[in-house]
């Protein structure tokens, strides 16, 4: 390492530590404005030309909006017509009719689980969202235990789809990993499951249950209303709900839910199954993408769920976006803060500090690519940079479990999602969070997954190898 590698740490140490003080004390500026200032800030300490500056924000936020931003639009409007149908409330009542106040969390973990195996982060939260908002909302209705319902149910979900994200092909990070490190996609997919399983009972269930009872989270009166509709308590409200149609059977509305996440398991099992070539593959990897998979599960929903005349879909579907646009415009702010980092190479100092660790190749994976994700924001860049890193390592014919060290990247990439990630800003202003309770949520969630699987790594690679 050298003067220029610290000076980049420092000033990515800085401005985090910034921006949370920007947000949570005074001034308490919008975050969207805070991520914008302390994103000029990084770029000018650390030396960044101004068009290059401007350039890195503006693109950042894009590409962010681009990946995260349609498909946050497109789910809250499948949200919302899966709320208008009643299929929520459906959904919601048999889970609490079948489960204890005690094995909800654990339904939910099992949902989140299946959801989570083809769906990214973002996608899969966005899609439970209303399921969770509507367990949630009766649980309070209820009165059923003391602190924040929300979080209760929303937690064990978290953790599912974040370890599913990070640890189980064909999620980008690990493929990634997989195709850098040239091995096998069956073997790291098996000791994923592996490692999850012990990572989403203590990061879910457990860790929920515990910070649920001291916290009072609860979100914007507005979402809940968009995704449990049924449940505001007027009497015009109860009227309306009397003239609505009967809900479509819970078969239809289990279909049309999942119909985004059927799709993008026809993608991920097409690529285990099918040659690159094959025209099937190029088709399910077309309808398997999360913005087309999104935008036809809206139309299918539509059409099979028939939650109104034409016009009021219409009126619902504009409806629907409100209360998203500002977890949108949060989301690319991130999205800006997060490609300033990258373009300012804060990776490559952190790249320069792990040389510098003699450790084992999978605790030094995940070490890079924790440190990576950390810094810059992206569990992608530390994912693709600690495999990229340890590349030559893995071909050097070295004893080391090449499965076992794809998996310790991808977990590493998940250590302590914060205000530089899209998906924490997604979780704090979709479930109306503080940063403190944000950082005891996701964060503490991530972390705790990212640490358990570690922990299963480097047991499992006391064994003999599973291939």
């Amino acid at each position: 390492m050298n003067s220029q590698d610290i000076q980049l740490l420092a000033t990515a140490l800085a401005s985090v530590l910034g921006l949370v003080a920007l947000i949570v004390s005074r001034p308490r500026l919008h975050p969207l404005l805070a991520l914008l200032l302390v994103s000029v800030a990084t770029g000018l300490l650390t030396g960044m030309p101004l068009d290059k500056l401007v350039h890195a924000i503006s693109g950042g936020a894009g590409k962010t909006l681009g990946a995260v931003g349609l498909v946050v639009a497109l789910g809250a409007m499948l949200g919302k017509i899966l709320a208008d149908s009643g299929v929520t409330d459906s959904l919601a009542s048999a889970i609490l009719e079948r489960a204890s106040r005690k094995l909800l969390p654990w339904a939910m973990t099992g949902v989140a689980f299946i959801v989570g195996i083809p769906m990214f982060f973002e996608v899969g939260l966005v899609v439970l969202l209303p399921l969770i908002f509507g367990v949630a909302r009766k649980l309070e209705a209820e009165q059923r235990g003391g602190g924040s319902a929300y979080v209760y149910i929303g937690v064990p979900v978290i953790a599912a789809l974040a370890a599913m994200h990070g640890m189980v092909p064909p999620h980008p990070g690990p493929l990634t990993a997989i195709a850098t490190l040239k091995t096998s996609v069956g073997a790291t997919m098996l000791y994923g499951f592996i490692a999850a399983i012990p990572a989403i009972v203590l990061a879910g269930p457990v860790y929920g249950s515990f910070i649920a009872r001291r916290l009072t989270v609860r979100p914007d009166d507005a979402l809940i209303a968009q995704y449990a509709p049924e449940l505001k308590g007027a009497d015009g409200d109860a009227a309306a709900q009397g003239s609505r149609p009967a809900p479509p059977g819970i078969g239809v509305g289990v279909l049309a839910a999942l119909a985004p996440a059927l799709l993008m398991l026809l993608h991920a099992v097409g690529e285990m199954l099918l040659p690159k070539s094959s025209p099937l593959l190029h088709f399910a990897a077309f309808v398997g993408h999360p913005i087309i998979a999104m935008l036809l599960g809206v139309i299918f929903a539509v059409l099979v769920l028939r939650p109104g005349r034409p016009e009021a879909v219409r009126r619902a579907l504009s409806d629907s976006i409100k209360p998203v646009a500002n977890v949108l415009l949060i989301i690319a702010g991130g999205g800006a803060f997060q490609q300033v980092l990258t373009d300012a190479r804060v990776g490559d100092a952190i790249v320069h500090l792990s040389h510098q660790l003699p450790v084992s190749p999978l605790l030094l994976g995940w070490l890079i690519s924790m440190l990576l994700s950390v810094s810059t924001g992206s569990a992608t860049v530390g994912i693709v940079g600690a495999a990229g890193l340890l590349a030559p390592l893995a071909a050097s014919g070295t004893a080391v479990n090449q499965p076992l060290l794809a998996l310790a990247i991808g977990c590493g990439s998940l250590f302590f999602n914060y205000a530089n990630h899209a998906g924490f800003w997604l979780v704090k202003e979709s479930f109306g969070m503080s940063m403190g309770e944000a950082t005891k949520t996701i964060s503490v969630v991530q972390s705790i997954v990212a640490l358990v699987g570690l922990a299963m790594v480097m047991l499992m690679n006391l064994l003999p190898p599973l291939v």
